[in-house]
């Protein structure tokens, strides 16, 4: 029977093994992630972006970090009780200390980003809230990481992401986003299991295509010192969002 999204409960994702599966060292993959996607920032003035966006924000930090060189505000929208806690500590407190080197990457390749962790992370606001929950139109920028394809098992739905992610930000806004290439449904740590929704750079090409203007679709191979989850690597976008009637 196929999973979707409102068949899980995002409340129990497994904070503490996803940070220790992926974050707690900066991987190769995100590294390249973070390249890519420093290059996209670097188009913009530094606070050239009032109100920008990160969907399904998790306890990844560092798509909010390289937010933070274009963005006045950065709204974090976060469904799951257990990840907008961990997102709340790091944001009223000490962040961890394991996300230093992403900060210091995302520093030395965008000089925008604030001198530290702490300032890049003082613009963010936590929503609690999913894509569904997002005004249409509200943002300039509106940023995306293994989500849509990890929330649902349905490819309708998974498409039906996408078109609201587009939707978040204004007619010419910008898209920057990220995605797990042929991800199956997965486990974290010992026994937790989670929807996938298996997409290549073909399938988010058309999914796109009829969304947005400038789209550039790309590719980074699998990682092998990350976890086997299954997937064959990551794929990555970046658009400007088409006016409502599009798609």
């Amino acid at each position: 029977m196929v999973v979707l999204n409102d068949d899980v409960n995002w409340d129990r994702w497994p904070v503490e093994d996803y940070l220790a599966e992926n974050y707690r060292e900066l991987h190769p993959s995100d590294a390249a992630v973070i390249a890519h996607h420093s290059a996209f920032y670097r188009e913009f003035a530094p606070d050239g972006v009032a109100r920008s966006v990160e969907i399904g924000a998790g306890p990844n930090l560092y798509p909010l970090i390289l937010a933070s060189a274009v963005s006045r505000r950065v709204d974090a929208v976060e469904a799951g009780a257990s990840n907008a806690a961990y997102l709340r500590r790091q944001l009223d407190g000490t962040p961890d200390r394991s996300w230093l080197p992403f900060h210091a990457l995302c520093r030395s390749l965008n000089p925008d980003v604030p001198a530290t962790l702490e300032a890049s992370l003082s613009a963010v606001r936590l929503v609690h809230g999913d894509l569904r929950s997002v005004e249409p139109g509200g943002y300039g920028l509106a940023s995306m990481h293994f989500v849509a394809e990890g929330a649902t098992e349905d490819f309708e739905e998974f498409t039906e992401f996408c078109r609201r992610f587009v939707r978040c930000v204004a007619p010419g806004g910008r898209l920057v986003a990220a995605f797990m290439e042929n991800m199956p449904t997965y486990r974290i740590g010992a026994d937790s299991r989670w929807p996938g929704c298996p997409v290549d750079t073909d399938v988010i090409t058309e999914v796109f295509t009829p969304l947005t203007d400038r789209l550039t679709v790309g590719r980074i191979p699998s990682d092998p010192t990350l976890p086997d989850y299954g997937d064959t690597g990551m794929v990555l976008l970046t658009g400007i969002a088409r006016g409502p009637e599009a798609g």
